[in-house]
């Protein structure tokens, strides 16, 4: 069974880098630093944006506008940490 809490921690980090990676990739196209024409660029674009968006578009609902800036990744980062915190302090010791 931790076999598995491990797997499920190791997910949940790997999702927060994908946030991480999500965020500045779209830093650097509104910033025109990358060309979105180029296909690996656009494959790599699309791929982020296809895993975070189901997570990030019902925070993005609840959330009043705040202009152009966007805190909904960092939202998901805390409750991402969160749950790490719960199952390392509270389920992962309670398994045998």
């Amino acid at each position: 069974m931790r076999a598995v809490l491990d797997i499920v921690l190791i997910v949940l980090d790997l999702y927060v880098w994908l946030l991480i990676a999500s965020a500045i990739l779209s830093w650097l196209i509104a910033f025109n630093v990358v060309n979105t024409r180029n296909q690996f660029v656009s494959a790599v674009a699309e791929f982020l944006y296809r895993i975070t968006e189901p997570v990030l578009r019902p925070i993005r609902n609840v959330m009043p506008n705040l202009g152009g800036l966007d805190i909904s990744p960092i939202i998901v980062i805390l409750i991402i940490m969160f749950i790490e915190r719960v199952i390392a302090y509270y389920i992962y010791p309670n398994v045998i």
